[in-house]
């Protein structure tokens, strides 16, 4: 039976009651906001398989209002969608998480509202047959070890870190931003599941509910990349190995007593805290603070410096009625309310970008130079420098690729001039001494903050600036903002130390952080006070020199760290693990699988490139891209790497490492010479070695490169070749191609064929020629007029003519001829 008009009606009653149920006792919260769409189908394929018949708010309201056959039949039809939104969302997330909870009241609403209205049927009190409960009571229960998606499960320990992607457009997993009109009808809704750790109950661990980010149970936070894993994954036991020590390791108490808002009255508190609601994004018009809004004010997130309820509202709510005691407990708690987002979304989401930029935002209001406003507007997104990693050139860099660069931002040394050196300067609660790592602002992408060294800690002595302290700190950078080869992988949270330094004030700062060299990362976690559970954490195994574009490895620790910690036996001490563990490997964030992306989808300041070498023959280290130069001396290829054939230079190749380019599964044969045909046995010797022929003239002018057009560049340069095998073409592959009719080998060459005109000596015109010719005539015409004499002629036909050609030999005959004929007639 169709659905009448009053049915209809009455359903959308329904389905707006269910709308607009909040829960909350200040700040009013939507139960039906995880419900309204589809989860990302890429992010969640895991909730699909689990999840036969998904179902949302917003695609049954789609088709409820759809007039063609594939719309609603009857009003039964809808109760029995609306009640598999809510049956799913039970299924799919643990008992007592959040939105198990949400999902219990919405049932209920819905079966009350719905029997209260007499136009509509009788709904059955069994829930549907396509329903995951049903399902699961007729077939039998499989074990996914490598899932956490079974409901009620609590006896089964599954591996903590099988967990998808957290979300970068809500505080949920990601969910489609809209349902089309095609897909809509298709594809049927579903609620939006939260993440939820399979573990067992029987180890006394929170869990999160509610749709909470990472909490950095049994794996390190993806930090610094926001693209999908590698297929290397590692084995379930190293991550129990990491999960047990993290667990065990001292909390972090919270912030200190110093650096707090001092002398500002609670109206200026309100002041303040409207300003970070109410400020709008320049390009979109939206409000930055909608992150900070979607955020739960009660969810309980791991590893939070505070347990206690907080949100936007109820922090405005109490400033504008001056509940705070001092200013400095409301800054305390602004401050608290930006830690919580830090660890509610992902590192590189718009999301997590929105809240560094209020958090800047805030820190440059509270500063003793605030910017003019309201509106409050920046080029930099209220950074105090001019361009950030990979856009930045240092003072006295130079040359036209860094045409493209900011200059004078950083510098290769560190400045003393108008200040004053100290031991530790505080801010915010954190304490910040030498060798400190910390997240500073980024004024080209929020997303992305920068991973920076404290190498000094400093207050101004300039006029202007007398008494502000600040830092000097060296840059580190991600993946995404380097120049790499396509097919080099990094480890997860991998960053790589640059020569970048540069001066920044405090109200940059936005938290303390860690980053370990790859020998200690490998075998444990920092030690307290260097690292706390739930801060970031990052490893760095390899230098990058951007005006080079190449990667080398560090093989000497202490030359990266300030000289005055490098004897400390105790800087950076770790709690080791029971046995190495490596990190995850990645691949390049620039791959289109990974659809890494900029602020608000901008581009990247990274790229990529072909590997090539440095300028004096040296390999690069794990395939960076390099700037192509003329090579200055020889340099022989073998599986080892790059030898520099120069007397007393060697280039060594590296050992394996986190940062290498992925292995080839064969080699391709490679000749410097002429385009000569090589049987594929043959090709099996230039894997060995590889001599590249240089000039034998010693004053020949350098010129460029050409570009290198081979096999061996195109699958990522000479690097690829460190671990390389040579393999057979089988039978049925090479009788395909071209054979050498001896060996029946498949004929290789080192290149393609040159199908180009061959050149040839320049060439005078026709019209020249034609002048030329014209000119001589003329010259004749004038010696033949001059009315010299006879003898004169006789001369000058006695004469061999240089620009008259001999009569030929018909003319002579006739001459002769007629000669004979005339003595003839006279005789």
């Amino acid at each position: 039976m169709a659905i009448n008009e009053a049915q209809k009606k009455s359903i959308e009653e329904v389905i707006a009651v269910l709308t607009s149920a909040t829960a909350g006792n200040k700040a009013r919260r939507r139960l039906a906001d995880m419900f309204l769409e589809l989860p990302d189908r890429d992010a969640w394929s895991e909730y699909y398989e689990i999840i036969t018949e998904p179902r949302c708010i917003d695609g049954i309201k789609f088709k409820l209002g759809r007039t063609d056959k594939r719309g609603y039949n009857n009003a039964l039809d809808v109760y029995e969608d609306l009640s598999l939104v809510f049956l799913n969302a039970l299924y799919y997330n643990e008992e007592g998480s959040q939105i198990s909870k949400d999902a219990t009241v919405l049932k209920d609403l819905m079966k009350s509202e719905w029997k209260k209205r007499s136009v509509l049927p009788t709904p059955p009190e069994a829930p549907p047959e396509s329903s995951p409960q049903k399902l699961s009571s007729k077939a039998a229960q499989s074990t996914t070890s490598s899932s956490r998606a079974q409901p009620n499960t609590s006896a089964t320990k599954t591996s903590h870190t099988a967990k998808p992607t957290k979300s970068s457009t809500t505080p949920v997993p990601p969910a489609v931003t809209a349902v089309s009109s095609a897909a809509a009808a298709s594809s049927a809704p579903i609620a939006t599941p939260s993440l939820v750790h399979s573990q067992s109950h029987d180890m006394d661990m929170d869990v999160d509910v509610g749709g909470g980010p990472s909490d950095n149970e049994g794996e390190a936070e993806n930090y610094g990349y926001s693209g999908p894993m590698s297929t290397v994954t590692r084995d379930a036991e190293s991550d129990d190995i990491v999960w047990q020590l993290e667990r065990a390791l001292p909390r972090w108490e919270g912030y200190g007593d110093k650096g707090w808002l001092e002398g500002v009255d609670l109206d200026r508190c309100a002041e303040l805290i409207h300003a970070i609601r109410s400020h709008k994004d320049i390009v979109s018009n939206t409000r930055v603070a909608a992150s900070l809004d979607a955020i739960p004010e009660d969810i309980a997130i791991k590893n939070l410096s505070f347990s206690t309820p907080l949100s936007l509202k109820l922090i405005e709510s109490k400033a504008r009625a001056k509940e705070y005691a001092s200013c400095k407990e409301f800054d305390l708690d602004v401050t608290r309310l930006f830690e919580k987002g830090r660890r509610w979304y992902d590192t590189g989401s718009d999301q997590y970008g929105d809240v560094l930029l209020l958090q800047r935002l805030y820190q440059s209001l509270t500063s003793p130079n605030p910017p003019p406003g309201p509106p409050y507007t920046s080029q930099t997104n209220f950074s105090s420098i001019r361009a950030g990693p990979g856009t930045a050139r240092p003072a006295h860099g130079q040359g036209a690729a860094d045409g493209d660069q900011v200059p004078g931002v950083t510098t290769f040394r560190i400045s003393s001039k108008d200040r004053h050196f100290v031991e530790e300067v505080n801010y915010k609660g954190w304490s910040i001494r030498l060798a400190d790592w910390v997240h500073l602002a980024n004024p080209d992408d929020p997303n992305r903050p920068i991973v920076a060294q404290v190498f000094r800690c400093w207050v101004s002595d300039e006029p202007a600036k007398a008494g502000r302290p600040g830092i000097t700190a060296c840059w580190y950078y991600r993946p995404e903002q380097t120049y790499h080869p396509i097919n080099r992988e990094f480890w997860e949270g991998e960053v790589f130390k640059t020569s970048h330094f540069a001066d920044h004030p405090l109200e940059d700062v936005i938290e303390r952080i860690a980053v370990q060299f790859t020998a200690r990362h490998l075998r444990g976690r920092p030690r307290a006070p260097f690292w706390w559970p739930g801060w970031p954490l990052y490893v760095c195994d390899s230098r990058y020199n951007d005006r080079e574009r190449v990667f080398v490895r560090i093989k000497n620790w202490a030359s990266c760290v300030p000289e005055e910690v490098r004897k400390k036996p105790e800087w950076m001490n770790i709690y080791e693990f029971e046995r190495p563990v490596a990190p995850r490997r990645l691949t390049s964030p620039f791959l289109p699988q990974s659809n890494v992306k900029g602020r608000r989808g901008g581009r990247l300041p990274g790229g990529v490139g072909d590997a090539v070498e440095r300028t004096d023959g040296e390999k690069i280290e794990g395939g960076g891209t390099g700037r192509k130069r003329p090579r200055k001396s020889g340099v022989v290829l073998s599986r080892s790497g790059l030898v520099v054939s120069r007397p007393g230079v060697t280039a060594n190749a590296p050992g394996p490492g986190p940062s290498r380019l992925a292995h080839s599964t064969s080699t391709f044969n490679v000749q410097p010479a002429a385009h000569q045909p090589a049987t594929h046995s043959e090709a099996s010797n230039y894997t060995t070695t590889h001599n590249v022929q240089q000039p034998t003239s010693t004053t020949a002018a350098p010129q460029a490169a050409p570009r290198d057009r081979g096999v061996i560049a195109a699958a990522g340069g000479p690097s690829i070749l460190t671990n390389a095998f040579t393999a057979k073409l089988p039978a049925e592959t090479a009788r395909h191609f071209d054979r050498d009719p001896e060996t029946n080998e498949v004929l290789w060459f080192s290149g393609p064929p040159v199908d180009i005109p061959r050149p040839v000596a320049p060439r005078h015109s026709l019209e020249y020629l034609h002048f030329l010719a014209m000119k001589r005539k003329r010259q004749l015409k004038e010696e033949q007029e001059d009315g010299r004499g006879d003898d004169a002629k006789r001369s000058r036909s006695d004469q061999p003519s240089v620009d008259k050609a001999p009569p030929p030999a018909s003319q002579l005959l006739a001459e002769l001829w007629s000669k004979a004929c005339g003595e003839a007639a006279v005789v």
